[in-house]
């Protein structure tokens, strides 16, 4: 079930070895064999997939949308049934799925590696020179192979940083979130990133007491301001509590029944349990860098140029390694960015249009630019809303709290950019991606027939408020930015709070 093959490869030198299988490195290995390279995989892990398998994105998943389905089982019943939380209900109750989840996804990765004619070992790699790496198994074994190329994609474990006493019974990190035996009646979290987001917005939906403290004035500051708004007053509907602008000093569990945060103002907040999401470190300990020379930078990643190569030219870094966001999507386009330079060795890569996603409750979504990039790219964006409310299979699921948001240029044709906060946002993204990708006009989404109903008709009702924003931009007399975000935001009803 998608383990790997052991120690044994059918040749001595690779084009490419690329070290780690979690998203980036399979993208990597993918795409170096598509491009004619003999590639060879390595994997400390025995399974396919790496820690964004075992421990990482699959895991965490497969409880969010446990809690999603909870939370709309009742809205979709139109509350005939209530769902009680157990006091004493277990994390492993809630993700009895997860062994099937995990064994499906290293089963079609395996043969999707298998069908490429990619190679794999299992085993802990490291350098001897620049271009050979030795491969021990867990039995002491060990072999090397010469490559032309690598790609290091190895996992990443959880920062260490002082004041924060790290016990993973009572104050956890990434790695050990989800070994809590019970669901805590409160939780602080303690980060503004993806994965403390994600896990605020899920046990906040199970029904236990969150504080997200960030010391940013906001979470999730590389998106669009207003989908993150929309995020905050999801999560403060669903009990949770967002506090920004908070410097923390430390964390520490008071040997009684309480863990106690320290913030700098000397505010002290209590909770059952404490996460701590302060950021991520590259696994470089075992590699053996300092015999290659790579560069590591001060937060503990190597540093790369924009197409992800290292200090030493045909040494290549992506995901975990340089920092990806804890977005799978994102290490993946890292992979391939890195594998193709290193093989084509040109500096104009297509890059392939990248969608981010964003697993909270709700799911966060955007592809192309944001109406804040648009503004500086273009100068006068045409924008359109539309509310989950307005589409009547929002209403039919029960799940009218949302917003799809399109950004097109200043004539109201090209599609820039989408955005989206809701119930299955990370799907419907995928829209807006292959229109942008496909060069479509905005009248695209508005003279095509959609399936009836579905979510996706929100593309047309956002098309049609573009098409008559640029009629009436194009018969006004000079309108600046603001009169045509007015009549926008008129066309669109009521504003953001009402979403709710």
């Amino acid at each position: 079930m998608g383990r790997f093959d052991g120690m044994i490869v059918s040749r001595n030198h690779f084009d490419m070895v690329v070290i780690g299988s979690g998203p980036a490195g399979q993208n990597a290995a993918l795409e170096a064999s598509a491009r004619g390279a003999h590639v060879l995989l390595v994997e400390q892990e025995s399974q396919v997939g790496g820690a964004c398998v075992e421990d990482g994105t699959i895991p965490s998943k497969t409880l969010h949308e446990t809690a999603l389905t909870l939370t709309a089982f009742q809205r979709r019943s139109g509350d005939i049934y209530k769902i009680i939380r157990d006091p004493e209900l277990s994390i492993t109750s809630l993700m009895k799925r997860l062994t099937e989840v995990v064994q499906a996804h290293q089963e079609t990765t395996r043969r999707l590696l298998k069908q490429a004619n990619v190679e794999r070992a299992w085993g802990l790699a490291e350098f001897v020179s620049p271009h050979e790496i030795a491969i021990s198994d867990i039995k002491g074994r060990r072999s090397q192979v010469t490559t032309d190329n690598i790609i290091l994609a190895n996992s990443a474990r959880p920062r260490k940083l002082p004041n924060f006493a790290v016990d993973h019974e009572n104050i956890l990190d990434s790695d050990s979130i989800l070994s809590m035996t019970y669901l805590p009646h409160s939780i602080l979290i303690l980060g503004g990133g993806v994965i403390s987001c994600e896990y605020a917005s899920t046990f906040a939906a199970l029904g236990v007491k969150v504080t997200l403290l960030d010391e940013a004035p906001l979470p999730l500051g590389f998106l669009d301001p207003e989908i993150v708004d929309f995020f905050l007053m999801q999560f403060q509907a669903n009990g949770g509590e967002f506090r920004g602008n908070s410097e923390i000093v430390s964390a520490a569990w008071d040997e009684i029944s309480s863990v106690r945060v320290t913030l700098k103002t000397g505010e002290v907040l209590k909770a059952d349990k404490a996460f701590v999401a302060l950021g991520r470190v590259a696994n470089l300990d075992t590699l053996a860098v300092e015999k290659v020379g790579l560069e590591v930078s001060g937060s503990g990643l190597l540093t790369v140029n924009e197409f992800y190569q290292t200090n030493v030219p045909h040494i290549y870094a992506a995901g975990d390694m340089v920092g990806s966001q804890a977005m799978a999507s994102v290490a993946m386009e890292q992979g391939r960015r890195a594998a193709c330079h290193a093989l084509l060795g040109i500096t104009n890569i297509e890059i392939g249009l990248l969608p981010m996603g964003v697993y909270t409750i709700p799911e966060i979504a955007t592809i192309g630019l944001t109406e804040q990039q648009a503004v500086r790219t273009v100068g006068n964006p045409i924008v359109a809303r539309v509310h989950f409310r307005q589409v009547a299979r929002a209403h039919i699921m029960a799940s009218t709290s949302g917003q799809l948001k399109l950004v097109a240029d200043a004539r109201g044709d090209k599609l820039l950019g989408v955005q989206i906060a809701g119930d299955g946002a990370t799907e419907l993204v995928h829209l807006g991606q292959m229109a942008i990708l496909g060069k479509m006009s905005v009248d695209t989404f508005a003279n095509a027939t959609f399936n009836s109903p579905t979510m996706a008709e929100a593309y047309r009702i956002a098309a049609l408020e573009i098409i008559h924003a640029r009629q009436w931009k194009t018969s006004a007399p000079a309108p600046d930015a603001r009169s045509v975000t007015t009549l926008q935001s008129t066309l669109d009803g009521d504003r953001l709070r009402k979403m709710l």
